[in-house]
């Protein structure tokens, strides 16, 4: 699925993605989240693209879940078709084969703030704010609100977005972890671009599995890690080839245990 409001630019190894819904502060409905889900599967499958920078147009970077996308929903279409495919959508962000750099160029709530924190590196522009307001709305964060800040960035500070409704100016989240570099208004893409042509000149294979183990270690989804290095491993061994080939060509397999 395409939509306009999800826009892919590749520039050589670098790779947009530019939530463009501008009118709405870059607020989400299902048809954005989908196109979102396909912008993932299009940047992983163009081997030529090694990182991606994640950005809003106009003054924010995302006012998270369009209310009016979701406020009529009954509680088992909220849960399923929301909060539940929102989820995967974020996650299959957060799960790209190369780094991803959220350049925050306006304010980040709620389901804009959990999609920034499903990038590697977030660099923000000096006069954003961030927060997660749900439970002012009677709900609670539902694009892993809870859980991916809460590995990523620590209990504590989570509590305090969820719980006690602060907001963070972009100098205290980079303070306390919520973003990894401040810089001036208007200068995000800049800045997010330098980083990313750094990454560029390093090596994709090393920065693929360097994502992998970081993943692993800091307990997200440590199955899908450890299996997707131990086929990376497998696959370029010489006994995959032969067996491949023993199946290929219906003759018992002559494995030599060549790593």
């Amino acid at each position: 699925m395409t939509d306009a409001r999800i826009r892919i630019d590749i520039d050589g190894a670098i790779a947009t993605l530019t939530v463009a819904r501008p009118e709405k502060l870059n607020a989400f409905d299902i048809d954005m989240l989908k196109a979102l889900s396909v912008a993932c599967d299009t940047v992983e499958a163009d081997a030529g693209v090694r990182v991606v920078i994640l950005t809003g147009e106009g003054k924010a970077f995302s006012a998270g879940g369009d209310i009016k996308a979701w406020g009529a929903m009954n509680p088992n279409e909220f849960g399923h078709h929301w909060v539940r495919f929102g989820h995967r959508v974020f996650e299959r962000l957060a799960t790209l084969r190369m780094p991803v750099i959220a350049a925050m160029n306006g304010h980040a709530l709620g389901g804009g703030l959990e999609l920034a924190a499903a990038a590697d590196i977030r660099v923000a522009e000096s006069q954003i704010r961030i927060g997660l307001p749900e439970t002012s709305l009677g709900m609670v964060p539902g694009w892993s609100g809870t859980q991916r800040l809460v590995r990523r960035f620590g209990a504590q500070v989570v509590r305090r977005m969820v719980l006690g409704g602060e907001m963070f100016s972009a100098e205290e989240a980079r303070a306390l972890g919520l973003v990894d570099a401040v810089v001036e208004t208007g200068t995000v893409l800049f800045a997010a671009r330098e980083q990313a042509e750094r990454i560029v000149r390093r090596g994709p294979a090393a920065l693929e599995i360097c994502k992998l183990m970081i993943a692993s270690a800091n307990g997200e989804d440590n199955g899908t890690a450890v299996e997707a290095l131990g086929s990376i491993l497998a696959a370029k061994t010489g006994d995959m080839k032969e067996g491949v080939a023993a199946f290929t060509g219906k003759r018992p397999a002559e494995f030599k245990g060549e790593w």
